[in-house]
């Protein structure tokens, strides 16, 4: 079957986003493993995110003396190289007879829409308040209070089209393991004319994974992150883990909106949208998860419960 695995920047670089090269080099390696077992059963196709890193890159740019400020969707593209470029190397180490490959890959959104400043998203490292007041006096950007320090906040929109969808299915039929999409795209605007310009904005990584599993036709959608499972009334002495739910069973949840919400949306969607399956989960379950032995496990059907009960799961 052909799984689409998203990576959250988390489940790559760990609780403490640590961004020096050697993280992201062991963060690939640990990530790799987990993949790897999936991919010698199935075709797969990986998505990450990237958040991290393309803050990283637009702040090293913006304190450049030498150059202006590198604006999001270069620092996008940037950011796919890199991430794209430790995740493949380690894939080749680990799966010697398959060929991998990292694909930069531009998403369309609509920046004149509505809803386009509605969802944000915090990206790079966080400031110290000088450094975050020299930034608001020389740039544009929105920093927002986090902690004892502030972040840029940029806009996340809904995307709409993946640029080279074609290119990926043809990489996909050939077996070839596509690394694509990191970060959730680079975001771009399509003209009249069908010439596309780069966007302001940073697109949700676990939204376009949705989109590009249901254009490809995927049998599955496999989130991995730090959690072992999504979590039911999070926060309070009830809370627990999820087995096997629908996308019904998880309406009205509340969740956390900068970490495992947009996850839950967008598996939901997914399931709703193609009747396929969604789990998500942790990232050494990743062969568990694809096997639905693991994690939270979202499909678009009623479950009875002696099949649940015999696979030892729980429904929120």
């Amino acid at each position: 079957m052909l799984v689409v695995i998203a990576i959250g920047g988390k489940g790559l670089l760990g609780p403490e986003q640590d961004l020096e090269a050697a993280s992201h080099r062991a963060g690939a390696e640990m990530v790799v493993e987990a993949i790897a077992e999936v991919a010698r059963h199935h075709s797969v196709v990986v998505t990450h995110g990237s958040a991290p890193q393309v803050g990283l890159l637009a702040y090293q740019s913006a304190l450049s003396r030498h150059v202006r400020g590198y604006p999001l969707d270069i620092a996008e593209a940037e950011a796919q190289g890199l991430v794209g470029y430790v995740l493949q190397q380690a894939m080749q180490n680990e799966l010697r007879d398959r060929q991998v490959v990292t694909l930069l890959t531009q998403v369309q959104v609509d920046p004149d829409s509505a809803e386009f400043h509605r969802h944000r998203k915090l990206v790079g490292p966080r400031l110290a308040p000088v450094d975050a007041e020299r930034l608001r006096l020389d740039t544009d950007w929105e920093l927002e209070p986090v902690g004892a320090g502030f972040r840029r906040s940029v806009p996340s929109p809904e995307p709409l089209a993946i640029v080279e969808l074609q290119t990926i299915r043809q990489l996909v039929a050939a077996g070839t393991l596509v690394l694509c999409a990191g970060g959730g795209g680079i975001p771009v605007r399509c003209d009249a004319d069908g010439a596309l310009h780069g966007v302001e904005a940073v697109i949700d990584k676990d939204r376009s994974a949705a989109l590009l599993a249901a254009l490809l036709d995927a049998d599955l959608l496999l989130y991995l992150t730090d959690v072992p499972a999504v979590m039911s009334d999070f926060g309070s002495a009830f809370a627990r883990p999820t087995g096997w739910v629908s996308p019904a069973d998880l309406r009205g949840q509340h969740f956390d909106e900068a970490t495992i919400g947009p996850k839950v949306e967008s598996a939901c969607r997914f399931v709703r949208q193609t009747g396929k399956r969604a789990a998500i989960g942790a990232v050494a379950d990743a062969a568990a998860l694809c096997a639905g032995e693991a994690g939270t496990q979202i499909a678009a059907y009623d479950f009875d419960a002696a099949v649940l009960g015999a696979r030892g799961s729980s429904v929120a």
